[in-house]
C-alpha cells in the first residue's frame, strides 16, 4: 500500500512540476509576443518620425538626409523582422538603432554636425524629444526581450 501511495505522491510531484514548467514556458512566450509587438510599432514611429523631419534635411544638410533615409530604412526592415522572426538579433539590433540615433542626436545638440551647427543646444525641440522617448522606449522592450529570449533557454 506504502508503494503505491509513494508512486501516486511522485506521479503528482511530476504533474506539477511539468504544470509550473509549461506555464512559465507559456509567460515567457506571452511576454515575447508583447515585446515584439511594442519594439515593431515602436520602431515603426521612429521611422514615421524622421519622414517627418526629412523634406527640411534636404535643403539644409542632403548627407543628413541621407542619413535619415537609411534610418528609415533600417528601421522598416526590423519592424517585418521584429514582428515575423523575433529572434535576439533582432531585438539587439533595434536596440542598437535606436542608441545610435540617441548618440546622433547628441550629437548635433551639443557639437553638432558638419555644416549643420544650427541645432546645437537645440534641446527641447518637440520632434527631437519625442524620438528620444519612443528610442529610449525601443532599447527598453528590446534589451527586456533578449533577457526572455536568454531565460527560455
Amino acid at each position: 500500500m506504502s508503494t503505491t501511495t509513494t508512486q501516486s505522491t511522485e506521479k503528482h510531484v511530476q504533474s506539477l512540476a511539468l504544470h509550473r514548467e509549461n506555464t512559465g514556458e507559456r509567460m515567457i512566450n506571452q511576454s515575447l509576443l508583447v515585446r515584439r509587438i511594442t519594439v515593431g510599432l515602436s520602431l515603426a514611429v521612429v521611422g514615421a518620425i524622421h519622414i517627418l523631419d526629412l523634406p527640411g534635411k534636404f535643403d539644409e544638410t542632403p548627407y543628413l538626409a541621407v542619413a535619415y533615409i537609411g534610418i528609415i530604412l533600417v528601421a522598416a526592415v526590423l519592424v517585418e523582422r521584429v514582428l515575423v522572426v523575433g529572434s535576439r538579433i533582432d531585438f539587439l539590433a533595434a536596440a542598437t538603432l535606436s542608441a545610435a540615433v540617441i548618440i546622433g542626436f547628441i550629437v548635433n545638440r551639443t557639437v553638432g554636425m558638419p555644416m549643420a551647427t544650427g541645432d546645437i543646444g537645440n534641446w527641447l525641440e518637440p520632434l527631437g524629444l519625442l524620438s528620444l522617448a519612443v528610442e529610449g522606449f525601443v532599447i527598453w522592450q528590446a534589451l527586456v526581450a533578449v533577457a526572455l529570449h536568454r531565460s527560455r533557454r
